[in-house]
């Protein structure tokens, strides 16, 4: 396994002052975009692919069952 995916944390803008609020997910540009959440392009992290539910967010769970030390 190899950290060859790159993540970002999913934020939300408050529309009314311009806030970033984490959405409490870290996930592929493409998996953000769709859900309609924002990039928060200064969290860019890389992690294995295997990591990735099928929506395209890191699952916790399965970086906890990994064989590797949490490395994200």
């Amino acid at each position: 396994m190899t950290n060859d995916t790159a993540v970002y944390e999913a934020v939300r803008v408050d529309p009314i002052n311009g806030d970033k609020e984490w959405s409490g997910r870290l996930g592929t540009p493409s998996a953000i975009a769709r859900d309609g959440f924002t990039i928060d392009p200064a969290s860019l992290a890389y992690c294995c692919h295997e990591w990735l539910n099928e929506n395209g967010y890191v699952d916790l769970e399965r970086v906890r069952l990994s064989p590797r030390l949490f490395a994200l």
